[in-house]
């Protein structure tokens, strides 16, 4: 099997994070990575916010847990130390995919570093909030954006469950 079939086949969703930080230039690698996405037109117009600063991102998860309805003590980004956050450009008329196809690859690149990762979703909710703006203006972001979802990374607390029997029936052939 090749490297990239066995990457996709092999990535899990990750719920339970060591709290030790991910290296820089590791994060720096994935989230280039994920800017060589397919988007429409070859605009490249989502946006990358990589969150490391621990006080940002337990700010992040406490907004996304108000929004999820949980109570205050969960945490909806598993204690993962690196949230990579995706805006995408909503006058593009592509960005919901552009946007998705970005938090594919983000995943799979962490993977690749024997990272784990999960696909947090409520991003576009969050930044819909007078206080998710207000983050987005500080970073000198300006426009339209969409939050696309939460890329959470970081080392797993414990195995990595192997992948469910995939349910059949998915698959046509018209030859």
């Amino acid at each position: 099997m090749n490297e990239i079939i066995k990457a996709i086949t092999e990535r899990r969703s990750v719920r339970k994070y060591l709290s030790r930080p991910v290296p820089k230039a590791i994060i720096e690698e994935i989230v280039n990575a994920g800017t060589y996405a397919a988007n429409g037109r070859g605009m490249q117009s989502t946006i990358i916010i990589a969150v490391t600063n621990r006080e940002l991102r337990d700010k992040l998860s406490a907004a996304n847990c108000k929004i999820g309805g949980w109570s205050d003590d969960f945490d909806p980004f598993y204690n993962a130390p690196a949230v990579l956050i995706v805006l995408a450009d909503k006058t593009r008329p592509t960005y919901l995919y552009d946007g998705s196809l970005v938090m594919g690859e983000l995943m799979l690149a962490a993977h690749s570093f024997g990272l784990g990762s999960c696909w947090i979703h409520r991003a576009k909710e969050e930044f819909e909030t007078d206080e998710g703006k207000e983050l987005l203006k500080s970073l000198g972001i300006n426009g339209d954006y969409e939050g696309i979802g939460h890329c959470i990374i970081g080392y797993p607390d414990g195995d990595i469950k192997e992948a469910a029997p995939r349910n059949p029936d998915r698959i046509f052939f018209a030859e």
